[in-house]
């Protein structure tokens, strides 16, 4: 009786602890809702590019995590910034900074889908910021960025206010 009790109290020990240490990791924000009809991708406190700034893409040429503590918010979606110099130009001129196309994938958008945007596959394309799906995506969307940005300039319209599942 004595062992089980033991073996009892560590294993309690031991899931405790396993739970404390996993609730300390950081949480991923995670930013696609396929029943969204948001014309925007943001996570579910509202953020948008998963927290990266917008503006270190065009300043920093980098994606760049942003400051829960610095913010502005632009067509109903907050973005964090690295740095008050930042955000202040992004107040200045949000249309400027913020992703296209809601921050869904610009490949996606040429293909008629809203798919979600990873923030470190990213392109500034005539001074406007495109988000790919991921980084493999990104390859066959730069083999013709005209073409696939025409196609998605005549998508964006019709999908923009649907859900990602029902395209």
């Amino acid at each position: 009786m004595q062992k089980f009790s033991l073996n009892r109290r560590l294993a309690l020990a031991v899931m405790a602890a396993s739970m404390t240490m996993i609730g300390s990791l950081p949480q991923i924000a995670m930013a696609y809702d396929e029943n969204s009809s948001s014309a925007v991708n943001v996570d579910a406190k509202g953020v948008g590019l998963k927290g990266f700034d917008p503006v270190a893409y065009f300043t920093a040429s980098a994606p760049t995590m942003g400051k829960s503590s610095l913010t502005a918010a632009h067509d109903g979606v907050t973005y964090h910034f690295a740095s008050t110099e930042n955000r202040d130009k992004f107040k200045t001129d949000p249309a400027k900074y913020a992703p296209q196309y809601g921050g869904f994938c610009a490949m996606g958008v040429a293909l008629e889908k809203k798919l979600d945007g990873d923030p470190q596959a990213w392109r500034v394309v005539d001074g406007k910021l495109y988000l790919n799906v991921n980084k493999d995506v990104q390859k066959k969307w730069l083999e013709d960025v005209p073409g696939n940005l025409k196609k998605a300039e005549m998508n964006w319209g019709s999908i923009k206010t649907k859900t990602p599942k029902s395209l």
